[in-house]
């Protein structure tokens, strides 16, 4: 390893070259080098390291070394005392997202929930569960698990507000692949308590074998938002944009913990964007702004509307909606809203919609107490020509229940 940076010391490194000397002083401390030892190595190597380099290199350990995200976490805390004064981060005069209620900060905290759940508390059933698969030790199984499942809103925050965002900046294929990896997890905590409420001695290895599943996952997942998304999102999203995902984030809730403070950037608060006063004349009448959106806010129905280039333009915003939605959607498109499990059905919707296969497709699935009704209409002008897609949301649930007649005159 010395020999590699005396070789090179006098040379410019570049980006590639930096990477394999830091993975080799990470490989070093792996095998047992002490910190101190290194420590001369990684300054004689490296000047400052950016986060993305760090962010880099961790997943390289994982991917390329096979090296286990267990130890790769065990190793953070090792070279982040090695790497301190050269982060450039660590430079930075300002860190909002050290901040309380920062978006950021808000994850981080629910990250250390979650790992204190899966890797102390789960583990620790898990352990003896293991060792004596009895009902009580099968019972805390499954209430750490109803615990785990509020990992649905961290999950969702991400997708349905930090993602838009980076999808701005045209980053497409880590949000992509992340989604797909949280619905992964999603799944198979359902699936791992499936197995525990029916659970029978001939189902220990199974049982085993899923809550493994959960426990590697969802840990895998913490270290990648903490060390590839959390950085890359810092690197591109402004201070406006964190504050309208913190604004926003409550509307979804979160996850074990929550943010005690509300953040405040140190500068004037976003102007509230004030409600024209004009009106809009249309074929049968003529409204303000301000009474057409109250309208479409009181009825009984959820509406989002895409235009002909599949951008969502508009969803009405009533007391109880169905599925969440957020401002950060206005102006996405609708296939980037949707889990990469689902798009393929989105694409084919909209491909009839546009050639004129189709004018309706229809939906009905159960959640919970409500038996909601999807509606998607394709919107044509005059002349026919697609202009966009209406999606129509209900509850239909109390309306099944009506029988008989209710007059309004007796």
């Amino acid at each position: 390893m010395s020999e590699l940076i005396n070789n090179r010391e006098q040379q410019t490194l570049n980006k590639t070259q930096r990477q394999e000397l830091l993975k080799a002083i990470i490989k070093d401390l792996h095998m047992g080098r002490s910190v101190e030892e290194v420590r001369d190595e990684f300054e004689k190597a490296v000047g400052t390291i950016s986060i993305e380099e760090i962010s880099q290199l961790e997943q390289a350990l994982m991917e390329e070394e096979g090296i286990p995200v267990e130890e790769v976490q065990r190793l953070c805390s090792v070279h982040t005392a090695i790497f301190k004064g050269s982060i450039e981060e660590i430079h930075r005069s300002q860190k909002p997202e050290d901040q309380p209620g920062h978006p950021v900060h808000t994850f981080k905290l629910e990250n250390k929930e979650i790992d204190m759940l899966v890797n102390f508390k789960i583990q620790l059933h898990f352990d003896r569960f293991k060792v004596e698969d009895s009902s009580d030790n099968v019972f805390k199984l499954i209430e750490d698990l109803n615990l785990l499942i509020d990992l649905d809103k961290h999950y969702s925050r991400k997708e349905n507000l930090l993602f838009p965002f980076l999808e701005k900046y045209g980053i497409f294929g880590p949000t992509k692949v992340m989604w797909g990896v949280d619905d992964r997890i999603r799944e198979s905590i359902k699936t791992a308590k499936q197995v525990l409420t029916n659970y029978t001695n001939h189902d220990h290895q199974t049982a085993v074998n899923s809550i493994e599943f959960v426990i590697r996952e969802v840990s895998e997942m913490i270290f990648k938002e903490e060390n590839i998304l959390f950085p890359m999102a810092l690197q591109h999203l402004t201070e406006d944009e964190w504050v309208k995902i913190a604004h926003e984030s409550d509307e979804i809730g979160y996850c074990l913990t929550s943010p005690t403070v509300e953040w405040k950037p140190e500068r004037k608060a976003l102007a509230s964007s004030a409600m024209s006063e004009g009106f809009i004349r249309m074929e049968t009448g003529f409204l303000s702004i301000e009474q057409l959106e109250l309208m479409l806010n009181h009825l009984p129905v959820d509406i989002t509307f895409i235009d002909q280039d599949d951008v969502v333009r508009y969803f009405s915003h009533g007391k109880e909606r169905i599925f969440v939605r957020t401002k950060a959607v206005i102006g996405r498109t609708v296939q980037n809203c949707h889990p990469p499990k689902s798009v393929h059905m989105v694409e084919e919707i909209l491909q009839d919609f546009k050639s004129g296969k189709k004018d309706s497709e229809d939906f009905w699935i159960k959640i919970k107490d409500k038996y909601v009704y999807i509606r998607y209409f394709a919107v044509r002008d005059e002349k026919g020509t697609y202009m966009g897609t209406l999606e129509f949301t209900q509850n239909i649930a109390p309306i099944k229940e009506i029988d008989g007649e209710k007059r309004i005159l007796g």
